[in-house]
């Protein structure tokens, strides 16, 4: 008990000290600290100021080691990783969640697994990894996926992303697809990488379904206890961040999950699955990326927006010189035409055009023939656009349809 006490008011032993290497990304214990963003706006917004711009107010008061010491003795052995490693903002919310009887049986699983000698991933210290690098009080968006990769040095507790040396996973290189059709700043990592911790600790909580898996066998923790724990997230997100996060579901099992999801108060973003089998289908143009942006941006202004940036020292968004240089870009070209826009030039043609028509309509012929004059008169030249209708042939995408069919109006 005293062991459990001390831990739990940080004061973590030798071995918490020393974590495997290259088991976390993070300090094993504590959430990431509050740095310089990788790019943001002009690569000035910090972590803590974009976590500041959506945060819902104070943190819940929750006594860590009074909470502890009212556990039985089969609660502190069953729970030592969700005590140690599951940060405390999302602790203070989940604390009754893991201790039914649902949960505790869970973990009794695992601790089987682990005796059998079965192989887990990801490391045990990584389950909960998604809690340290976006504690609850940060959470902007929510990125939905399902069974964590199975082989080795891939999964690390973060939906979608994997550790270098590891290349990133079909889709993965397709989630950079649909970023580069939304923002084309966007860089991938070098030596196709595929960690996404940056986007973590800039406020985008990615969660799989089930939070642990057998090497090699996938889904072989699913229907175990994960589901109900993980909708047990979503539905605190849903309920608690008030002020409104962005849900990406992408795929039928990810879109189910988020049916309760208040669709005035969040925003809900589905589409298929970025895998291989189904991206083509509308993933690369579902616009995602910049709808969640656009949408954060008129919640929480600019920096409540998520900079989807992978490689330091770059940014989705232009800079404050490449704004300008695009301003003066638009004054030459509206000066170089004379200060009209295409839709002005097009509007004075057709009143030059209906002004020429009346015109020779009016004027009789020399020699005052009345007939010519009176009867005779051309009639009036339709000004264009007035008169007949131009639709585009799309022939419902048939590709042989005529490009341009006139309609009488």
């Amino acid at each position: 008990m005293s062991t459990l006490k001390r831990k739990a008011n940080g004061q973590a032993g030798p071995d918490a000290k020393k974590p495997k290497q290259n088991a976390s990304i993070t300090s094993f214990f504590g959430a990431p600290k509050a740095g310089p963003a990788t790019g943001g706006s002009s690569g000035k917004t910090t972590a803590a100021s974009s976590a500041s711009a959506v945060s819902d107010g104070p943190a819940l008061k929750f006594d860590k080691a009074k909470w502890v010491a009212s556990l039985s003795a089969e609660q502190q052995h069953l729970l030592k990783l969700e005590i140690e490693t599951l940060h405390e903002s999302w602790l203070a919310h989940l604390k009754d969640e893991i201790t039914t009887r649902e949960f505790l049986d869970l973990k009794l699983f695992l601790d089987r697994e682990i005796s059998q000698g079965k192989k887990v991933f990801p490391p045990m210290e990584d389950v909960y990894s998604w809690s340290r690098h976006t504690p609850f009080n940060t959470v902007k968006v929510v990125i939905l996926g399902q069974d964590p990769y199975h082989n080795h040095n891939q999964a690390h507790g973060l939906a979608f992303s994997v550790r270098p040396p590891t290349v990133a996973p079909p889709s993965l290189r397709n989630m950079y697809i649909g970023l580069t059709n939304d923002y084309p700043k966007f860089v991938p990592p070098p030596a196709k990488g595929g960690l996404l911790t940056p986007w973590a600790d800039r406020g985008v909580l990615m969660l799989n379904t089930c939070l642990t898996v057998r090497a090699h066998e996938a889904n072989s923790h699913s229907n175990r206890g994960w589901e109900k724990f993980t909708q047990k997230v979503i539905d605190l997100v849903a309920a608690k961040r008030t002020k409104g996060v962005v849900f990406m579901a992408w795929g039928t099992p990810a879109g189910k999950r988020v049916i309760k999801v208040d669709g005035k108060k969040h925003l809900v973003l589905k589409s298929v699955h970025p895998s291989p089998l189904s991206a083509s289908r509308g993933f690369f143009t579902a616009g995602h990326f910049r709808k969640a942006n656009e949408w954060l941006e008129s919640r929480y202004g600019r920096e409540g927006m998520v900079d989807w940036a992978l490689v330091e020292g770059t940014s989705i968004f232009e800079d404050d010189t490449e704004k300008e240089e695009t301003r003066k870009k638009k004054e030459m070209d509206e000066l170089e035409g004379g200060g009209l826009t295409k839709e002005d030039e097009e509007a004075m043609a057709e009143a030059l055009d209906l002004v020429e028509a009346e015109a020779a309509a009016t004027v009789a012929p020399v020699g005052g023939n009345k007939k010519a004059a009176g009867g005779n008169k051309k009639a009036p030249v339709p000004a264009k656009g007035k008169g007949t209708a131009v639709v585009q042939g799309d022939g419902g995408g048939d590709e042989n349809a005529a490009p341009e069919d006139k309609v009488k109006v």
